[in-house]
């Protein structure tokens, strides 16, 4: 354990769980997620490597009991009951499962009928959603992309709306329409107006697009009409997922004058299945981009809390061959999830165990690390070449996305899978 950070798991420790070479997960992760597979019904595990640990099983046997968080909990079909333990149970939970998994110790793994119920091959698995989202905030939190797109609409001298720089801009979204990954997503329908000086049209959209994000899902905070502070916002963090945030910008761009997104994101977006915990990223922790001018007392927190997270995501047309077309890292946000969370609350706003928060796309200085095809194509004027010859403005019917992202340093990776759609035409 590290000498200031006990919660954080050893990096020389070895799981008796085979775990491949350059997994995302090895026993210093201890993701949680929700599945199903034959015979079982929707209930909480963890992963090592390529297997699934059926945390019921385990509670059933009293190997949880440590952890003080009750068994019923993993009985569930969302994480949302476990999480009412708060990040002091969760770290427990994670104390608790690394020292029965290490491979020193002997009690689960010399237990074949146990280990053999617990253990799921990660193939037979089905991933669903880890928990029931109640509300679903997303954020505008990467200044590359906000002046890439405020250059494109507004002009280079108004790229950045005047209050940008002070606050971390966000809006309420659909949490409806949050689906896990591998499920398809629908081309939307909406109203255009691809003739600005023409009526608008009704079809479905033409450019259909990606958000490449990170999202993070919060333990239950304070009462209505109190604040979480800056200083105490990660404690209300349950941990990240990868997410993308799938628009239609044509009909984004009709319908965002005054009130903002619409139906141009809210009909669908795609998590990954696996929640990383702020504890397992933790040796990854790096300062974020300097912010000038220095935010109001309120969003001030001294230390890092950024992550160095890279983050890519690639394109497959139906049928051939799959495009990396953006590698980006979570560092770059200007406004870290701890002043996002501070400022959602600031006003006395609630949150709920289960509540997301996403990032807002994550870009980068340079073209190839823009996290959407409005950036990477520049609205469509500078289509992007793929890998079999093809060429995309935004995307096509069967075309394929995932995003994926992973820390790594001195030997330790530690990654959240992926998170994957395909694209279905329009009804």
């Amino acid at each position: 354990m590290s000498a200031t950070h006990e919660h954080v798991i050893a990096k020389d420790l070895q799981s008796w769980i085979e775990t491949p070479a350059g997994s995302d997960f090895p026993l210093q992760n201890i993701p949680f997620g929700i599945f199903r597979a034959p015979g079982r019904t929707p209930r909480a595990c963890t992963r090592i490597g390529d297997t699934v640990v059926d945390l019921q099983v385990l509670a059933e046997a009293g190997l949880l009991a440590a952890s003080g968080i009750n068994k019923e909990a993993f009985h569930q079909a969302t994480l949302n009951p476990m999480l009412a333990f708060g990040k002091a149970g969760v770290r427990r939970l994670r104390t608790t499962l690394c020292a029965l998994l290490r491979d020193t110790n002997a009690e689960l793994r010399d237990n074949t009928a146990l280990r053999h119920n617990a253990l799921v091959p990660l193939a037979q698995a089905t991933m669903l959603l880890p928990v029931a989202i109640g509300d679903y905030t997303d954020f505008y939190s990467s200044r590359e992309h906000a002046t890439n797109v405020g250059t494109m609409f507004r002009g280079a001298e108004n790229a950045l709306m005047p209050n940008w720089l002070h606050l971390p801009v966000g809006y309420h979204g659909r949490s409806s329409s949050i689906v896990a990954s591998g499920t398809p997503i629908r081309r939307p329908m909406g109203q255009m107006r691809p003739k600005p000086d023409e009526p608008p049209v009704f079809g479905a959209s033409k450019q259909l697009d990606i958000e490449l994000e990170t999202a993070f899902i919060t333990f239950g905070g304070k009462p209505l009409g109190q604040r979480i502070t800056a200083a105490e916002a990660e404690d209300y963090i349950f941990g990240m997922v990868l997410f993308n945030d799938w628009s239609a910008r044509d009909i984004q761009s009709w319908e965002y004058v005054p009130l903002g997104p619409f139906l141009g994101k809210n009909f669908g977006s795609s998590i990954s299945p696996w929640v990383v915990t702020l504890d397992a990223l933790e040796p990854f922790r790096a300062a974020g981009p300097a912010q000038d001018p220095q935010p109001l007392p309120y969003l001030q927190v001294p230390g890092p809390h950024g992550f160095n997270i890279s983050l890519e995501a690639t394109l497959q047309p139906k049928g051939g061959k799959e495009s990396v077309i953006c590698r980006t890292n979570f560092n770059y946000l200007y406004w870290s999830m701890a002043q996002q969370l501070a400022h959602h609350t600031v006003n006395g706003c609630n949150v709920r165990a289960g509540d997301l928060m996403a990032s807002g796309t994550i870009s980068g200085p340079a073209q190839d690390s823009f996290g959407s095809l409005l950036e990477l194509t520049w609205r469509g004027t500078r289509p992007l070449k793929l890998r079999d010859g093809g060429e995309r403005k935004f995307l096509e019917d069967g075309d394929t996305v995932v995003i994926r992202g992973h820390c790594g340093n001195n030997g330790l990776r530690i990654g959240f899978g992926e998170v994957r759609g395909e694209v279905l035409p329009a009804e």
